[in-house]
């Protein structure tokens, strides 16, 4: 047998041929997983992917903003298209205003736009329901009329989108919009509804007006608060405790870090505190004690189960507890509790020996 014959008989390398053939397919999955993630990081903050269209009308995600660009992607039916614009007829008397928020202790500010004429159009939509014969009212009807706004919406949206913006990190977004609601003044309406007489009623903002006068109470906040998460895509619901008359806002979360296992955590709008915390001490020392109602609003998306407010929101809990039991804490928790202030921008409510 000649020395070619021998060579042509010598049997093949398996383990050389299958180290390249994995060799191969490791770089096929990279390949396809840097795609992916490609793909996944060129979109905007509301996932809408480079260069197309959002969902809503007329932002374009032009190399990672959110931007108003009618002429490609037009407008909704209840505005009207100026060049690259979609104006309402409510834009009106203009005025600018500054909403400030913390996001792990930073402090912000979003600069917005209102409108007189928005305002001047809610004030004269009636507050009232018509029910049929046999139907019982409802408190969801009354949230869900006043956050459905048409005309509302699209001068609220432009918000959503400032805030989307700011960063692609969906629970960021979140974080920021919270804040931000937290840190409205609380406040009443000076408006009152005449029922004739000399009887009058308390007038109820919508969440534009809340917007507008910079200031509003507890329901009125969580409605705007409501309005943002929703259009965010979060599951949303209201809390509203009879006893205490006293509305809260709550968002679809892991049912282990949820309120009274309702699925939905509890976030207080009055003003900045950290979500799941329901320990608030109210004025006049009152705690919220009573068994709320639920008021579904949107079965939309959950929050994940490793927020890191979840644990910040129980070590506060214990260290107001201590306060109210004894009105003493210790160093370490001294000091753990002006961190978690300035984390969150809280207040100083409390000045422990």
């Amino acid at each position: 047998m000649s020395k070619k014959e021998k060579e042509v008989e010598k049997p093949l390398n398996i383990k050389k041929y299958t180290i390249i053939i994995l060799s191969l397919l490791f770089v096929l999955f990279l390949v396809i997983i840097g795609n992916v993630f490609d793909e996944k990081s060129l979109t905007c903050g509301d996932e809408t992917l480079y260069e197309t269209c959002s969902l809503s009308k007329p932002y374009f995600c032009s190399q990672g903003t959110l931007i108003e660009k009618a002429s490609v992607c037009g407008c909704p039916n209840l505005l009207t298209q100026e060049g690259d614009l979609c104006s309402s007829k409510y834009q009106t008397n203009p005025k600018d205003i500054t909403l400030n928020y913390v996001l792990r202790g930073d402090e912000n500010e979003i600069n917005f736009t209102v409108y007189e004429g928005m305002v001047d159009y809610l004030f004269t939509i009636p507050g009232f329901i018509y029910y049929s014969s046999g139907e019982d009212p409802s408190r969801t009807d009354f949230k869900l009329k006043n956050i459905d706004e048409e005309e509302q919406r699209e001068l609220l949206l432009p918000l959503v989108k400032k805030i989307q913006n700011i960063t692609n990190n969906r629970e960021d977004q979140f974080r920021i919009a919270v804040s931000m609601v937290q840190n409205i003044p609380f406040g009443y309406s000076e408006k009152v509804i005449n029922l004739g007489g000399n009887r009058t009623l308390s007038y109820s903002r919508r969440p534009y007006e809340v917007l507008y006068d910079t200031g509003g109470i507890c329901g009125e906040k969580s409605e705007l608060l409501a309005f943002i998460l929703r259009e965010m895509g979060y599951g949303v619901v209201f809390f509203y405790h009879a006893d205490e008359n006293h509305e809260s806002l709550g968002i679809k979360c892991p049912i282990e870090k949820s309120l009274n296992n309702t699925g939905y955590c509890f976030i207080e709008t009055t003003g900045p505190s950290i979500i799941t915390d329901n320990s608030i001490e109210y004025i006049g020392g009152i705690t919220l004690e009573s068994e709320p109602e639920v008021l579904m609003i949107s079965s939309g998306d959950s929050l994940g189960k490793s927020l890191y407010e979840y644990r910040d929101a129980d070590e506060i809990s214990k260290i107001n507890k201590a306060i109210r039991d004894s009105g003493k804490i210790s160093i370490l928790q001294k000091l753990r509790l002006t961190k978690l202030r300035k984390k969150y921008g809280l207040v100083d409510e409390y000045n422990p020996n």
